[in-house]
C-alpha cells in the first residue's frame, strides 16, 4: 500500500503509507500482528550500534548539528572509496533526490522517468513544476530493462534522468552496457547534458556500482541510502557521490541542519562497520530464494530479483486487488499497483524473516 489517506474527524489527512495502527483499525487486527511487506525494510534492527546510541554526541544535543557533517561524510567517503569532497549527505536518499531536483530541474524543465520505477521521481519532478517524460521500460521478456531506442532520442529535452539501478519496484538490475550507452549519449550533448541520477538504494545486494564512472561522466550522480542493506530507515541517512564540481552545486542547495546529530552519529558508525550490512544481505538473499520457491509452489509467479523484495504476478488487476485484501485482513501488507500502472496485476512483497514469509505463504491458500 502507498499514497494513502486517513480520516481524523472530518479531515482527510494525506500520508505516503498508512501506519500499522491505521491498518489494524481498518482490517480488525492487532497492531502487533501487522507485518510490512510493502516497505522493503529489513525484518530486524542491525546489531552492534549500541555504543553510537549511547553517546556522548559531538556536538552535544543542546547545539545544532555540524552543518558539514564531517564525521558522517568521512565515513561515507571511506565506505565508497572516494574523497570526502565528492560526497553530500541528506536526511535519507529522498532528501538527496530532492536536493538534486532543486539543483538541476528548473520550472518548465523536464525529467526522463523510465516506468515503472520509484514513485518519488515523478513526485519530485511535479514539485519543481517540471514535465515528467515517461518512457516505458521493456516488458517481462526484456527484464524490465531500459528501452534505449525510445529513451536516448529524448535526452536533449531533459535536465534530469531518474534511473534506479537495481530498479524498484521490479527488482531487476540494469545491464552495464545499457548504462554506459546512456551515459555516452548524454555526454555527447556537452554542456547541455542532463544530470544522470543513478539511484543505488539496493547496491549492496549486487555489489555493482556506477561510482567509478564519475570522473569520466561529470553529469553522473550516484545516490545511496542506509535504509536497505544497513537496515536503518528510521534514522533517515542518504548520500550522493559525484564529481567535485557537481557536489559543490548540490552543497549550495542542501539544508544546513536536516540530519540530526543522533542520526549522523549512528550513520557514521554503521558505515564504519559494513560487515553488519554484508551479513544482513547474505541472510536476505538466502531467504529470498526460499520465499520465491514457496510463492511459486503456492501458485503465484515471482519475477527474478536481485533486491530484498519480489515482484509477483497474480493475474488480472482485480485478482491482485482481491489477493491484497485477503492478506490485509490477516495483517499482511503488500505493495499494490493501481489500474493505470504498468504493473497492475502484480504485488510487490518485501523479503522478511522466514517465519513472517511463511505466514504470508500460508495466507495465500487460506
Amino acid at each position: 500500500m502507498t499514497d494513502a489517506a486517513r480520516r481524523t474527524g472530518t479531515t482527510q489527512v494525506y500520508t505516503w503509507e498508512p501506519s500499522n495502527q491505521a491498518i489494524a483499525a481498518r482490517y480488525g487486527v492487532r497492531p502487533e500482528d501487522v507485518v510490512r511487506f510493502d516497505t522493503n525494510t529489513s525484518p530486524a534492527e542491525p546489531a552492534g550500534l549500541a555504543g553510537a546510541l549511547a553517546g556522548p554526541f559531538d556536538p552535544s544535543l543542546n547545539e545544532y548539528p555540524d552543518s558539514e557533517y564531517a564525521e558522517l561524510t568521512a565515513a561515507a567517503a571511506a565506505y565508497t572509496g572516494v574523497d570526502p569532497g565528492e560526497i553530500v549527505v541528506g536526511a535519507g536518499a529522498d532528501e538527496v533526490l530532492d536536493i538534486i531536483a532543486k539543483t538541476f530541474l528548473p520550472a518548465a524543465g523536464a525529467a526522463i522517468v523510465p516506468i515503472p520505477t520509484y514513485g518519488m521521481y515523478g513526485v519530485l519532478t511535479s514539485q519543481r513544476a517540471a514535465r515528467a517524460i515517461a518512457v516505458p521500460r521493456r516488458g517481462t521478456d526484456g527484464a524490465f530493462g531500459l528501452d534505449l531506442d525510445r529513451l536516448l532520442p529524448l535526452l536533449a529535452e531533459a535536465q534530469v534522468v531518474w534511473l534506479a539501478v537495481p530498479n524498484n519496484p521490479t527488482g531487476a538490475d540494469e545491464p552495464e552496457a545499457n548504462l554506459l550507452a546512456l551515459l555516452d549519449a548524454a555526454a555527447a550533448l556537452g554542456p547541455q547534458a542532463p544530470a544522470i541520477v543513478v539511484d543505488e538504494a539496493y547496491h549492496e545486494f549486487t555489489g555493482r556500482t556506477a561510482i567509478p564512472l564519475r570522473d569520466r561522466y561529470p553529469h553522473l550522480i550516484v545516490v545511496r541510502t542506509l535504509s536497505k542493506a544497513f537496515a536503518l530507515p528510521g534514522i533517515r541517512i542518504g548520500y550522493a557521490v559525484a564529481a567535485r564540481a557537481t557536489i559543490a552545486r548540490l552543497e549550495r542547495v542542501r539544508p544546513p541542519g536536516s540530519v540530526s546529530t543522533v542520526s549522523a552519529t549512528i550513520g557514521a558508525a554503521a558505515l564504519r562497520a559494513p560487515a553488519t550490512a554484508v551479513e544482513n544481505v547474505r541472510r536476505l538473499v538466502e531467504e529470498r530464494s526460499r520465499f520465491a520457491a514457496a510463492l511459486t509452489a503456492a501458485g503465484w509467479t515471482p519475477h527474478p530479483s536481485v533486491t530484498n523484495f519480489l515482484l509477483v504476478r497474480i493475474g488480472s488487476h482485480e485478482q491482485a486487488e482481491e489477493a491484497a485484501e485477503r492478506l490485509l485482513h490477516r495483517g499482511l501488507v503488500p505493495r499494490t499497483f493501481g489500474p493505470a500502472n504498468p504493473l497492475r496485476g502484480h504485488l510487490r512483497l518485501t523479503v522478511r524473516s522466514a517465519a513472517e514469509n511463511a505466514r504470508l505463504v500460508e495466507a495465500i491458500g487460506a
